[in-house]
């Protein structure tokens, strides 16, 4: 039988050109053709580190998904630090697919799953890989310390302020942008004089002001965290005080999602810029003294915020599409028009969270005990008790005659413990030997129980998690992962409101319907054009 082949490369753009992938793919080809291998599907990842973990690239999630579906025999690569520079990752992704009989071939580091002594190959490559990556990164820092002590800019931009090339010619240093240092001093006075963070974006936004990417002004550009610093108004720079390397990036090796930690104050690099102050002292100083009385009213801070909810993330704004958030403890609400202004969003709707969350949860309830979703339900535990049986043919029939020998042996260990005491040897046997029987036991009670059986109390099992399944999902731990598996559900839900008849309404995409939420008839598209309506 002949082997099916799959080619997969990558290139960072940190010292690679776009026209690596064609080069990689290219002699991936020649490889196959040399070995008779027909091609049946290429993936690639452009500008994405080694780094990265696979399952967070696009091309990396789709040779997986191939894999696992046994789309192909053998995977040709430039180099296993094409799959993965992080030597615990690359180990994992390789033991993955060659235990699914993926046979992994290396065009230039001669990596050959079929090779003696690949193992020690791999693990060698692969802290070669990771030592490189450690060192990239070392170097990196130590250039812009460098330039940073040396009076120069180090990359990274505050509103305000510009990057401009030296005098000399030599590195580039931070300049400051009039038009945007107006601003600034525009939204200290304010903040100084009594106005709250919201109601300074909202005039921004009003304002036609960009912001520092060019888009709209929302609180969090504005006030930020004192004690991190982040915010404009709690940017030292502002008052002629650069600081550097104050925080860092950390990626989560699980996930590749990446977050800012604050580093020790020991480690901050620190000097003063007199040239770069846009602000006075003096008005600094009220700012921070307003911050530090409390927030202003119309300005939510972290103490107290509102919690996010099972459906974050699913809710958005019919008028402007952005997220429709938990604005407090009982409405929902477009979160651009609360924190950018009519100018962002005109639409001012807000729905009861605990009547948008009851329409949701029926919707849900309803979908999962369809007749389509029960019958798959079915066929899988079939399939599942299909499979359990096989793997346990032989010990189904075992499985009495050693429950009774474990009896015996329990009643010998019972009549020694009373003879002579018990002791932890003896204690850990009779521990042991009775986990044995309780697993024979229940193991005799599944052989002995009907398929149809075990299907119906599953089934009626299943009716009652779904009939609870708010106080369920309530109880769940992992609620990042319960938000995934209702946004998977419900797709987009729109939250707007008819400008004829007033009605508030939300429409989902899975499956295409539109509810209506405060009582008003709506017609739901294919339902028969029936009007839906419910009491509130």
């Amino acid at each position: 039988m002949t082997q099916r082949a799959t080619l997969y490369a990558r290139y960072s753009t940190d010292k690679q050109r776009e026209t690596s992938i064609t080069d990689q793919l290219r002699e991936a080809r020649a490889r196959a053709e040399r070995e008779g291998w027909p091609v049946v599907a290429t993936h690639a990842d452009e500008g994405v580190s080694g780094s990265t973990p696979l399952a967070m690239r696009a091309g990396g999630k789709a040779l997986m998904a191939d894999a696992l579906a046994k789309r192909f025999e053998v995977l040709i690569v430039e180099g296993l630090d094409r799959l993965s520079r992080e030597l615990g990752e690359a180990e994992t992704i390789v033991k993955r697919l060659e235990h699914r009989g993926v046979r992994i071939i290396g065009t230039a580091d001669g990596y050959d799953t079929e090779a003696r002594g690949r193992k020690v190959m791999r693990i060698a490559r692969g802290l070669v890989n990771e030592l490189y990556l450690d060192d990239l990164r070392e170097k990196t820092h130590r250039g812009l310390a460098g330039q940073v002590e040396r009076g120069f800019h180090a990359g990274g931009r505050s509103y305000g302020c510009t990057s401009a090339i030296a005098e000399d010619g030599r590195g580039r240093r931070m300049v400051i942008d009039e038009k945007e240092a107006a601003v600034v001093r525009w939204v200290f006075e304010q903040f100084a004089d009594g106005h709250s963070t919201r109601h300074i974006a909202h005039q921004l936004n009003a304002r036609g002001t960009p912001s520092a990417r060019g888009g709209t002004w929302a609180v969090s550009a504005l006030q930020g965290s004192s004690g991190k610093g982040l915010g404009m108004l709690n940017n030292e720079l502002y008052i002629g005080r650069v600081i550097w390397n104050r925080r860092q990036w950390l990626k989560d090796p699980e996930t590749g999602a990446r977050r800012y930690v604050e580093r020790p104050q020991s480690e901050w690099q620190t000097r003063e810029a007199p040239e770069l102050r846009i602000v006075s002292a003096e008005l600094w100083q009220r700012v921070q003294d307003r911050a530090r009385r409390g927030p202003a009213r119309g300005t939510r801070t972290g103490k107290g915020a509102v919690p996010r909810t099972l459906f974050a993330g699913v809710l958005r704004c019919h008028a402007c599409g952005a997220a429709f958030t938990a604005i407090n403890p009982k409405r929902y609400g477009c979160s651009a028009h609360r924190d950018r202004g009519s100018a962002v969003c005109s639409s001012a709707v807000t729905i009861s969270r605990e009547v948008l969350d009851k329409r949701l949860m029926a919707e849900v309830r309803e979908d999962l005990l369809s007749p389509d979703a029960l019958d798959l339900l079915q066929r899988e535990v079939t399939a599942a008790l299909a499979d359990m049986q096989r793997q346990t043919e032989g010990d189904d029939a075992a499985a009495p005659r050693q429950l009774k020998a474990l009896e015996g042996e329990i009643g010998r260990l019972v009549e020694a413990i009373a003879a002579m005491g018990i002791s932890p040897a003896l204690q850990q046997r009779l521990s042991a030997a009775e986990s044995e029987r309780e697993r024979l036991t229940h193991l005799i009670e599944q052989a002995a129980a009907s398929p149809g059986q075990v299907i119906g109390d599953v089934l009626a099992r299943y009716r009652r998690q779904v009939l609870e399944l708010q106080r369920v999902l309530d109880e769940d731990t992992d609620r990042d992962r319960t938000r995934a598996l209702l946004a998977d559900m419900l797709g987009t839900v729109l939250i707007g409101r008819d400008a004829d008849t007033g009605a508030t309404w939300a429409e989902m995409e899975k499956p295409a319907e539109r509810l209506a939420l405060n009582g008003s008839p709506v017609l739901v598209a294919g339902a028969g054009f029936e009007p839906t309506t419910f009491g509130l």
